[in-house]
This record gives structure tokens, C-alpha cells and sequence, in this order.
């Protein structure tokens, strides 16, 4: 058992955000310093790391892993004959 005493507004702006998302003040603390130790401890996976960052560029072309080699030659090809 631990007891933590927050500046004043800290604890209005922890009940703000438990309340936003409907968990109690323990629950928003927990998930927080989960966060904060998984960070200092150097434990994220590759995935996690980047992982607000999947998704937000694309191409738009869904064969790219599969065709890179063809594309590849297909580019080299037309950049010669230029």
C-alpha cells in the first residue's frame, strides 16, 4: 500500500480525466505508472514503439512487400532509357 499526496491541481486534473474515461482515480494512476516504469525500463517492443505510427503514410499500392523486386527492376529499366 503506498499513499501519494498531488499538488492540488494535479488531483483536479487526475479527476478530470477519471471521470473522461469512467475509471476511478487508482485506475488512471496504475495505467499511468505503467507507462511511466515500461518507459524507463527500456521494455518496449519494436512494435510499440512505432506503433502510433503504422498506418498513418501509405502508398495506397497493397502489393509492394510481395512485387518489390519487379518494381524495382521496372524503375531501373525506365530510368536508363531516359
Amino acid at each position: 500500500m503506498l499513499t501519494v499526496r498531488l499538488p492540488q491541481e494535479l488531483e483536479q486534473k487526475l479527476k478530470k480525466v477519471a471521470a473522461a474515461e469512467k475509471r476511478t482515480k487508482t485506475q488512471v494512476i496504475h495505467a499511468a505508472l505503467e507507462v511511466y516504469i515500461q518507459a524507463h525500463q527500456g521494455e518496449n517492443s519494436a512494435f510499440e514503439l512505432g506503433e502510433d505510427l503504422f498506418g498513418r503514410h501509405g502508398s495506397g499500392r497493397g502489393e509492394l512487400s510481395a512485387e518489390y523486386k519487379s518494381i524495382l527492376k521496372e524503375r531501373i529499366r525506365a530510368k536508363r532509357t531516359h
